[in-house]
């Protein structure tokens, strides 16, 4: 009888993985090399190059994921440029600028910061969060209270550009979203090849970035840090800080984060999706591939008009990402070749 039950959980284990995304999927995951590549960091969108920089500093002194991944969204989170993360974000339709981030280490310790406003850094804020309390996440006042009594600085978030896109953006309030926007302000390198200030007011778009990294001593770590979608209903947080959605890390698998309309990613907890499907045997892109069909079965209309693109890093070093709409990129910075750092462009759904 024992052997009969066994036989059965394995063949149920075994039909499961196989209707997520077929035989290929396991396949493909199966070609992977014995050698594990490390350090390694991967970050969403073009300027994760200039965020991988920063990164690549801790890790190739030896340094731990967690502190690498801090370093390098602060990058991002101080452009005044960039006006999808933190600094310079574009804000509610309020005109408040509200951030989100969480973060998350090797031994399943993590941290969430939601409507944070005045603080430039809130992937710190949501660190100490992590370190310092018993709680996951803080909000709003709360979040901000918490983050003065611990040392930061209280700051003016709109710059005089943020302001004039909300003020622009008043004139009809309509939100029509660019799909891949954040692409179009950056060039290949990473640096501010297009200013988004001189579309019209009605088709700003929001993103996020999301890093993981895998240090010198195998352990990985993870971060996710945004401003959330432009001029939207005060209060509204996406995916970003959210543990599960935005950003899932297991030390055992892999770690997967997740950039786009943050709504579906909730939906489907898409980045604890990716690993658990890591953990069954798919590669990294497969398992984004699988994560991003289940939005499409779920909403097909829907997903004809968003983009949301997943990337992940498993514990081999290997990595995929996957998307609905072709611009979607990532950034990977290594000491595997003599470059140390490309930038790929994700596969995508929709042709």
């Amino acid at each position: 009888m024992s052997s009969r039950r066994n036989f059965l959980r394995t063949a149920a284990l075994g039909a499961a993985v196989l209707s997520l995304d077929g035989p290929s999927a396991i396949a493909q995951s199966k070609k992977a090399t014995g050698k594990v590549k490390k350090p390694i960091v991967v970050s969403t969108w073009d300027f994760g190059i200039a965020a991988n920089k920063a990164a690549w500093e801790v890790l190739k002194k030896g340094g731990r994921a967690l502190d690498a991944v801090e370093a390098g969204v602060h990058v991002p989170e101080s452009d005044p440029n960039n006006h999808t993360v933190g600094f310079s974000g574009f804000p509610d339709r309020d005109g408040r600028v509200t951030l989100d981030a969480c973060i998350m280490d090797e031994f399943g310790n993590c941290g969430s910061v939601a409507a944070l406003e005045h603080i430039v850094h809130p992937i710190s804020v949501a660190r100490k969060v992590m370190e310092k309390t018993p709680h996951v996440m803080l909000v709003g006042d709360g979040a901000l209270q918490f983050a003065l009594e611990n040392g930061f600085k209280k700051e003016n978030l709109l710059t005089p550009e943020s302001e004039k896109a909300w003020k622009e953006w008043l004139k009809k309030a309509e939100y029509k979203p660019v799909i891949n926007i954040e692409n179009k302000s950056y060039d290949s390198k990473g640096t501010t090849a297009f200013n988004p200030l001189q579309l019209p007011g009605n088709v700003y778009n929001h993103d996020t970035i999301g890093m993981v990294a895998l240090d010198a001593q195998g352990n990985l770590s993870g971060a996710c840090t945004t401003s959330g979608m432009a001029f939207k209903l005060h209060g509204r947080v996406g995916d970003s800080p959210i543990i599960g959605a935005g950003l899932y890390v297991d030390n055992e698998v892999g770690a997967a984060t997740a950039t786009g309309v943050g709504e579906e990613v909730i939906r489907v907890v898409g980045s604890f999706l990716v690993v658990e499907l890591m953990r069954q045997g798919y590669s990294p892109e497969a398992a984004c591939k699988e994560a991003v069909m289940r939005i499409v079965k779920k909403k097909p209309e829907k997903a004809k008009e968003i983009q949301i693109g997943f990337l992940a890093l498993n514990k081999k070093g290997e990595h995929g990402a996957f998307c609905l709409q072709q611009g979607f990129s990532y950034a990977v910075t290594t000491g595997e070749t003599p470059e140390q750092e490309q930038l790929i462009k994700g596969k995508h759904y929709f042709k």
